[in-house]
């Protein structure tokens, strides 16, 4: 990426990161990929590569799929959702302005005007949503 003098970096996490969800393990491992991802766009931005941290949303997983009774599915992404958000990030040739950011995967589908692959519009979460 460095030669080339372009990228796209995105480190997947969630709100873990910003308030505590499930145990202490998780959230140090949230706030240190979000850290990574700022670190690297300080770091990378001279090069013209783009380090972010990415929140999905409740994916539809076969393993959340297996305990979905315990779930409210009724804003769950596909796992091909998230995919859709980096690649639309890609695709932006202003994605240099984001770098080192956390975005959330639903508010890049809002952003860019795509939608989940069976047509639905997912709702971001938010620090109190999540």
């Amino acid at each position: 990426m460095i030669p080339q003098r372009q990228g796209l970096i995105v480190n997947i996490s969630y709100w873990a990161g910003q308030k505590y969800m499930n145990n202490i393990m998780y959230g140090v491992s949230k706030c240190a990929t979000d850290r990574l991802a700022k670190d690297m766009a300080h770091e990378l931005r001279e090069y013209g590569v783009t380090a972010v941290s990415l929140y999905p949303g409740l994916v539809r997983t076969e393993r959340v799929l297996e305990v979905a009774e315990w779930f409210d599915m009724s804003n769950a992404e596909s796992p091909e959702f998230t995919g859709l958000a980096i690649a639309a990030l890609a695709a932006d040739s202003h994605r240099l302005e984001k770098s080192g950011q956390v975005l959330v995967a639903a508010d890049l589908a809002l952003a860019y005007g795509f939608d989940d692959i069976d047509g639905r519009r997912v709702r971001p979460l938010t620090l109190e949503t999540a």
